[in-house]
């Protein structure tokens, strides 16, 4: 049965006195049984430190971890039924697939056939029944990481940890990766926490996403709500592909009666405030406009298949365009700009929290 997880008050610092670093800042999350949480932010912001105290590997300066109701602090990552999968693999050379993905269950001293009897069941959970003689050497990137994933799965764990495991993978398998990893915790239904600094793979794999920087959770919530309401201007530049634009200015009047203006054009916009605020706008949410009276000048044009990306100079820097791949614009052209007004993104000009 999937384990709850509970990360009450945590910190973690390095160091004593004036050399002291705190890495960790009161985190707090809950979660529950069978979720798929991710831990997202740059290098540096804290969530590996996390991940391993969760695992056991390393003690948080203060605050409790409980796994199912208990507070582990103190026990040892073999007493947590936890299960870790990593970015190297961590395979051992000597052994077939098959040994490989039963180790942990001949070291629990699992009878035999049992054990023959899991193996087989991962291996199919895994599609990989057809590697289980060969050696890790024998294996390709994609297939060595499914199975450490195997080796995970075979011991039916209370709770998932991974550590950045699809980053020693090429582009189109990482994108296999992530479908497969998702399907598997659909169908075990394992609770599990995945560290990433990867936004793509934090909005296709999480049922629920962490965004951290410099030791302090920003923003919790659903690959919907951090993407549509961003806590702060960092949620809101860090999550998303291309980048939020931002747009600085000054709101006169709110509600129906608002006004923002800013360097070379004006909105009319409801504004949640009056004076300085910043403006957030999704790249899919600015359009071209013949007859807008806020201009720019196209500097790069980027086709990618699907989309075509459009960067803008206009008085308040550069703008990003998501456009059809029909479009007909290019470098020197000048444009009109249109916001959707259904789609803004308020935030304090001193603070970058969100505005209501």
């Amino acid at each position: 049965m999937a384990a709850s997880l509970q990360i009450a008050g945590i910190r973690k610092v390095y160091g004593k006195g004036d050399k002291s670093v705190e890495v960790l800042k009161k985190i707090e999350i809950d979660v529950a049984p069978g979720e798929f949480l991710i831990l997202v932010g740059p290098s540096g912001c804290g969530k590996s430190t996390l991940l391993n105290i969760i695992a056991g590997l390393e003690d948080p300066t203060e605050g409790e971890l409980r796994i199912a109701g208990k507070n582990v602090i103190g026990v040892a990552p073999a007493q947590r039924d936890i299960a870790m999968v990593f970015q190297s693999y961590a395979l051992y050379p000597t052994m077939s697939v098959a040994d490989n993905i039963g180790f942990a269950l001949e070291m629990r001293k699992v009878p035999l056939e049992a054990r023959k009897k899991r193996i087989q069941q991962v291996a199919a959970m895994l599609q990989i029944e057809h590697l289980l003689d060969r050696r890790p050497a024998q294996l390709s990137g994609g297939q060595r990481q499914r199975v450490a994933m195997g080796r995970a799965l075979a011991r039916d764990p209370q709770l998932f940890l991974f550590d950045e495991p699809l980053s020693n993978l090429d582009a189109k398998l990482r994108v296999e990766m992530r479908a497969e990893i998702k399907r598997l915790h659909q169908v075990s239904g394992i609770t599990s926490v995945y560290v990433t600094h990867d936004q793509i793979e934090a909005m296709t794999l999480g049922s629920r996403i962490a965004v951290m920087k410099d030791g302090i959770l920003q923003q919790i919530g659903t690959p919907d709500d951090i993407y549509r309401r961003p806590a702060n201007t960092y949620v809101a530049g860090f999550i998303g592909s291309p980048t939020m634009n931002f747009i600085a200015g000054s709101a006169s009047g709110t509600g129906a009666e608002g006004l923002f203006s800013f360097e070379g054009g004006s909105l009319k916009l409801p504004c949640p405030a009056t004076g300085k605020i910043t403006l957030g706008q999704r790249p899919e949410h600015i359009h071209f406009g013949d007859d807008a009276t806020w201009r720019g000048e196209v500097m790069l044009v980027e086709p990618t298949g699907a989309d075509t990306y459009v960067v803008v100079k206009t008085g308040v820097g550069l703008i990003t365009v998501r456009t059809p791949p029909s479009t007909q614009v290019k470098a020197g052209d000048q444009v009109g700009l249109l916001v959707s007004d259904g789609h803004n993104n308020w935030f304090d000009a001193q603070t970058g929290l969100r505005l209501a």
